[in-house]
């Protein structure tokens, strides 16, 4: 497999790692200290094996945080059932404890190393994978180089690329063709994130769809469900999902306003990033609303105006909870969070403008009317007291949104079946050397 030689960026970036390992290691302790890493399992993300490598034929994929990895879950399923171990690694904390989690036997979780060679290297020596699969743009160039001088074939799998990314690489375009050409397939999600691959040099591209569109809802509790749903009884709920800073004001003000017209209304937040509870509720207090926060054991009980659900993993719970959502990031310009979840459990969604990392699946959702957009935190109220007015047209959109998914779906097959030909060619190689 002849790929260019390394530009002289890259090696830059490569040696630099090599002399950068103390400054690494001082920002994983730092990152330890702040919550952002598990300290038990730093040694990991440098590369040293938390547990021995199953024996046998050992796919290896990759997915950086939470949407990436259970993404990859139905071909971790499908490799597992064409004979493979797979080991499953992930670049946050938050994705480790959801994901591992959700593992089938024959699967295993490790935090992915960080870039530095000799790192990257003590983790390929010890894993040796038969093949690799990176979820979407984790592009980690002593990674690419290190798996093609082994000639351990990389798939680039649910492959996006925005318009900002690709006008980056295309600055650098000598660089990016040395890395891509070094990656044996790019199945991209869609038409403009294969042409965008295609032209910074990617030799073989091809459009798969999106894995999420293919993605189980997440699992909940029947006996959480059952208990909170007595406890809401008939109220009307919505939830704010997956908020970023300056989103949460924006929902405690639309309670606020709404509630004079809606009595008993229940809001649910379930904030991104959990460790942000204390300031949701603060939020609320500032709005003169009454909180409770779950992670200090916090209920819904009919007193609580506003309910931030700051755990991990429970956002299937609170979508079975509620007929509407609103996705959060996406009324600040973070874009957007996925809206495949929600819509599949029947529940109605709102979100903001800035849906650029969902731009495919927000077009067809609002295209069908299985999604509102609004503008701003006024349209936000607004569409909250319409909607939980008015039942049916909540029940209306649910539906729209599911006939809106049913022509993304068979990424997964038509993923399986690009790796089916890499499957059989090692098994080829392993019967002619024995």
């Amino acid at each position: 497999m002849k790929a260019p030689p390394l530009t002289l960026p890259l090696r830059a970036y490569r040696y630099g790692l090599y002399l950068g390992e103390p400054a690494l290691a001082g920002l994983l302790a730092w990152r330890s200290r702040r919550g952002k890493e598990e300290p038990g399992r730093l040694p990991e993300r440098r590369g040293l094996p938390g547990r021995a490598r199953p024996v046998g034929s050992l796919a290896w994929m990759h997915g950086a945080s939470i949407g990436e990895a259970l993404s990859l879950i139905g071909l971790v399923e499908g490799m597992i059932a064409r004979g493979f171990s797979v080991l499953v690694t992930t670049g946050t904390r938050s994705a480790a404890e959801l994901v591992g989690r959700r593992l089938p036997a024959g699967a295993v979780h490790q935090y992915m190393p960080l870039d530095a060679p000799r790192w990257v290297e003590r983790f390929l020596d010890h894993w040796q994978p038969d093949l690799a699969l990176i979820a979407e743009s984790e592009i980690w160039p002593n990674t690419v180089v290190a798996l093609h001088a082994r000639e351990i074939p990389l798939l680039l799998v649910n492959a996006r690329m925005s318009e900002r990314s690709f006008r980056g690489w295309e600055r650098a375009p000598r660089t990016a063709q040395t890395l891509l050409a070094r990656i044996a397939v790019c199945l991209a999600q869609t038409k403009d994130d294969a042409e965008r691959f295609a032209r910074l040099g990617a030799p073989r591209v091809s459009v798969a769809g999106n894995l999420k569109f293919d993605a189980a809802v997440p699992p909940a509790d029947r006996q959480q469900i059952a208990y909170l749903g007595g406890m809401i009884g008939e109220r009307p709920v919505w939830v704010a999902a997956s908020t970023h800073p300056g989103e949460d004001e924006m929902v405690a003000q639309a309670h606020a306003a709404l509630k004079p017209r809606l009595p008993g209304l229940l809001t649910i937040v379930v904030p991104r990033h959990p460790r942000r509870g204390e300031d949701v509720a603060a939020c609320a207090v500032a709005a003169g609303l009454r909180p409770a926060r779950r992670a200090a054991g916090g209920r819904p009980h009919p007193s609580i105006d506003l309910y931030v659900a700051d755990t991990i993993g429970e956002l299937g719970l609170f979508y079975r909870l509620s007929p509407l959502v609103y996705l959060g990031g996406s009324l600040v310009p973070h874009g957007g969070q996925n809206p495949i979840e929600p819509v599949r459990l029947d529940t109605a969604v709102m979100h903001g403008p800035h849906t650029h990392n969902f731009t495919q699946v927000y077009r067809a959702l609002d295209g069908a009317g299985g999604a509102l957009p609004v503008a701003d935190g006024a349209e936000l109220t607004a569409s909250v007291g319409d909607l939980l007015s008015d039942p049916r047209r909540i029940r209306t959109m649910a539906e729209a949104g599911q006939r809106a998914l049913r022509p993304f779906e068979g990424a997964v097959e038509r993923t399986l079946a690009v790796l089916d030909p890499f499957i059989a060619q090692m098994k080829l190689t392993a019967l002619h050397a024995s």
